[in-house]
């Protein structure tokens, strides 16, 4: 395997697990009614405990691969003095919190109750704030420069919440089957479907703001970058228009005897989660290319 295939590999599992992550968090800390958090949290708790430990190692990974390229030769990695010019550098300054605040969130399951689970939740946010200094995101300077890592955190966390709050839903759909915490799932779902608008809302506004930054207006180009760019548009359209078919076609009609529309709710967000996979490789891949 090349580098920059493990590169790409470490990318899109490091924003899987982030994103996973804070989006469980999101449940556990703040959509779940209080009676029913301790249950969440403790139903969530190995999700969370291994897409922490993931977003570790995917990060350690990543920044080897990163070293091998910096340096242009897979060998440099067991050289201290090559690690130490790489972390150095910009992305090796933003990426040390990469790496520490994973850290913190694996002994912060230490802690017990409400207060462990706020920390996952401000650390997973953290975390997402910080891939906003790396990459394209960190190619400007200036106010354009703020600007597009404000708009860039922004995109991350209203992704983390939609995207990364769907593996959640559906634990919580097969527990809405159940008397004992019915009402309380389907209250924390509702809250996620309430707020799930804006962070759609967040994810599309802040992504096209962020393609005028990085490419400048009109978007034009016919580049592979803006081709992967365009692809991922539409794939996020669809994700979206699929959101929208969940809550406003499938979701009136639960009640309805017979007409099997819980089942289609949730074959429609396997859908929804399969094309958000694709979705971070899209961008895992196009994020190693010069923008055109």
């Amino acid at each position: 395997m090349s580098l920059g295939t493990l590169y790409i590999i470490c990318r899109w599992l490091h924003f899987a697990a982030v994103m996973l992550f804070t989006g469980s968090a999101f449940y556990s800390a703040l959509l779940s009614p209080k009676r029913f958090k301790p249950w969440l949290s403790a139903r969530l708790h190995r999700l969370l405990l291994v897409t922490c430990w993931l977003a570790l190692l995917s990060a350690l990974l990543l920044l080897t691969a990163q070293t091998g390229l910096m340096s242009g030769d897979w060998h440099n990695i067991s050289d201290a003095e090559t690690w130490q010019a790489v972390l150095d550098t910009g992305f090796g300054s933003a990426w040390r919190w990469q790496i520490a605040l994973p850290l913190v969130a694996c002994c912060a399951f230490l802690l017990r109750g409400e207060t462990r689970q706020r920390l996952l939740l401000l650390l997973g946010l953290a975390q997402l704030a910080g891939l906003a200094f790396v990459g394209h995101a960190a190619m400007l300077d200036g106010w354009p420069g703020a600007l597009q890592r404000v708009s860039q955190s922004l995109h991350l966390i209203g992704a983390s919440f939609w995207v990364g709050g769907l593996l959640p839903l559906l634990m919580l759909m097969a527990e809405a089957k159940q008397s004992l915490h019915r009402s309380d799932a389907i209250r924390a779902m509702m809250r996620f479907s309430r707020y799930g608008h804006l962070a759609v809302a967040v994810v599309i506004l802040s992504g096209l703001l962020n393609s005028v930054l990085i490419l400048g207006w009109p978007l034009t180009g016919f580049a592979l970058y803006s081709k992967l760019l365009l692809a991922k548009i539409v794939l996020v359209g669809l994700m979206a228009t699929i959101a929208l078919v969940n809550r406003y076609w499938w979701v009136p009609r639960f009640s309805q005897v017979g007409s099997g529309a819980q089942q289609k709710f949730v074959y429609m967000t396997w859908l929804e989660l399969a094309i958000a996979v694709l979705v971070l490789l899209l961008v895992s891949i196009f994020a190693t290319m010069a923008p055109g």
